[in-house]
């Protein structure tokens, strides 16, 4: 009896056959899919980095946006539900918060108190723990000596001429302002915003019954901060980032 082992039928060496060359099909495709994925990996690594990057830019648009809104929220969360402004003298926002040391100098040095740093490293954080201003709870005042430019070590605060100081600009809402549609049938003689301003007529004036933000605005905040109407204020700074050069009115 022969001890050598039964060969195989012919249908049966065909589909041997066939097996193994769709397994070598499939190692080829194997080989090749893993080839591209290493391949394309670093290029969806950079898509998703850049992504990122797009909506961190975001962050202080959104922050602007929300000056029509108004706010509730208490002082320890405002920050990041109101719209942020840098102190006088600040760098282009960028420049800014590479050059702050954080070092809470300005924060110090402002007799109105009005500069804040955001600490909440746990949370959202749209000043970037750097010093910023909320208008509506506390604004800049222009104070007669912009400490806040000449204490700043870092050099991200830079002492700035009065007329060139660049905050924001204010805008105003004559759908919400007591004053309504600035028609002196309907109108209140509120005039707050204009009276407050420690800038003064160069900045904001009363022009046929509306107010009128002008050239010489500097974005301080005070008359956010004083407008009598809630929830929402009939005027807003609107950070330096996000302003037209343009006078403002209704």
């Amino acid at each position: 009896m022969s001890d050598e082992p039964p060969k195989p039928r012919p249908d049966e060496q065909k589909l041997g056959e066939q097996a193994i060359h769709q397994e070598r099909v499939l190692d080829r495709r194997g080989f090749f899919t893993r080839g591209l994925r290493e391949f394309l990996r670093p290029i969806a690594d950079a898509a998703v980095e850049k992504i990122q990057e797009v909506e961190e830019s975001f962050a202080p648009l959104r922050a602007a946006a929300a000056v029509s809104r108004g706010s509730t929220s208490s002082r320890s969360s405002s920050s990041h539900t109101l719209p942020i402004l840098r102190p006088p003298g600040a760098l282009d926002e960028a420049d800014f918060l590479s050059t702050c040391s954080r070092c809470n100098a300005c924060v110090t040095a402002c007799p109105a108190q009005c500069i804040r740093i955001d600490a909440n490293v746990d949370g959202p954080n749209v000043a970037g723990s750097a010093p910023f201003i909320v208008a509506q709870e506390s604004a800049c005042v222009v104070c007669t000596g912009l400490e806040c430019m000449f204490v700043c070590p870092s050099g991200a605060l830079v002492p700035t001429r009065l007329a060139e100081i660049d905050m924001g600009l204010a805008v105003w809402n004559a759908d919400t302002c007591v004053r309504k549609s600035g028609q002196e049938s309907d109108a209140q003689e509120c005039t707050i915003c204009i009276d407050d301003c420690p800038i003064g007529e160069v900045a904001i004036r009363l022009h046929e019954s509306k107010i009128q933000v002008l050239d010489g605005c500097v974005g301080c905040g005070v008359c956010e901060n004083h407008c009598p109407t809630r929830p929402a204020r009939s005027i807003n700074v609107v950070p330096r980032a996000f302003n037209t050069p343009a006078s403002t009115t209704a």
